[in-house]
């Protein structure tokens, strides 16, 4: 076991009371855009204005990135694009849109963090509980 638990500042600043940063979830952005699929086609540059609706403003992603992903959920079937027939002034945009297996896709992904969210739960509980515990204790001394 020795070398797997490293520390990460995972933190908005360095400075004391500073805001703590969500972990990454592994390929989260995955959901959070079907999800906003799931409602109506968008273009690319809504969706990634829409995580901010998902509270993913401070989630660490770039633009290629989730460009990249968008291809890759469409190479994949999650999701299909077409070209916008709007006239936007400067090259056509694409609109993406869920298909049925990018909907299947996210209601497991739907599932799957429920547990992560139950089981997070569970540990925070646990962690709040010593903590009160430890304080007693150290209070009685």
């Amino acid at each position: 076991m020795r070398g797997r638990c490293r520390h990460r500042g995972n933190t908005a600043s360095t400075g004391r009371g500073a805001r703590p940063q969500p972990r990454r979830i592994r390929r989260f952005l995955e959901p959070a855009l079907l999800l906003q699929l799931h409602d109506q086609p968008r273009h690319g540059y809504a969706l990634i204005e829409g995580l901010d609706d998902l509270g993913m403003e401070s989630y660490p992603a770039d633009v290629s990135a989730i460009y990249r992903l968008l291809y890759g959920l469409e190479e994949s079937g999650m999701i299909t694009s077409s070209r916008d027939a709007e006239e936007t002034g400067g090259a056509p945009r694409r609109v993406y849109a869920l298909t049925p297996e990018g909907e299947a896709y996210l209601t497991d992904w739907v599932a799957e963090l429920g547990e992560t969210d139950r089981l997070l739960h569970r540990f925070l509980e646990a962690y709040q509980s010593h903590m009160r515990e430890h304080e007693e204790e150290t209070g009685r001394e």
